[in-house]
């Protein structure tokens, strides 16, 4: 990200400060969430424009943020479609929303840190945590998707719960 753009600290303090009053379901800070599927992200070789998105990845779902201030945003606009691709929409189908994700550049790896944190498999999240996020899996040619470590993931954000292999393989 160049140019009049938010950096990538810029848009880390937007997220924190945008999440500040969330917790997750075990009563963590949210913002423990969007570090971890950030820091899956870059261990993963994304590029600061996925990390961007990843630090905003539910930023619009959980209404932290507004559509607008995404599209008034200082971001570069792949950002802001990676951010819009896995922003799963009010009773939108499955296939649709993995559709989407599969065809905007750059937002699988988003979703597969999002859900891999989600399943347990992410960078610690709190204290006595010690499992590290694992940077060296495979990937399917010509999807993107996660190979030598397809385990199912049984559960994920707002019902999302389905299989690795589901999300790629519809």
């Amino acid at each position: 990200m160049t140019g009049n753009h938010l950096n990538l600290t810029q848009v880390e303090a937007f997220a924190r400060q945008a999440h500040a009053r969330q917790t997750d379901k075990a009563g963590r800070p949210y913002t423990e969430h969007l570090a971890a599927v950030a820091e899956g992200v870059r261990v993963r070789g994304g590029s600061d424009g996925q990390i961007a998105a990843a630090w905003l990845h539910d930023a619009i779902e959980d209404d932290a943020l507004s559509a607008r201030w995404l599209a008034e945003a200082a971001l570069p606009q792949e950002v802001k479609d990676m951010v819009l691709a896995v922003t799963k929409r009010p009773g939108e189908e499955l296939s649709a929303y993995t559709a989407r994700i599969l065809a905007t550049p750059g937002a699988l790896l988003i979703k597969e840190a999002d859900l891999a944190h989600n399943a347990g498999s992410g960078p610690p999240r709190g204290p006595g945590r010690t499992d590290a996020y694992p940077a060296d899996r495979e990937v399917c040619p010509g999807t993107g998707a996660v190979g030598a470590d397809r385990r199912a993931i049984t559960r994920g954000p707002k019902g999302f719960g389905q299989p690795v292999n589901a999300l790629i393989h519809p």
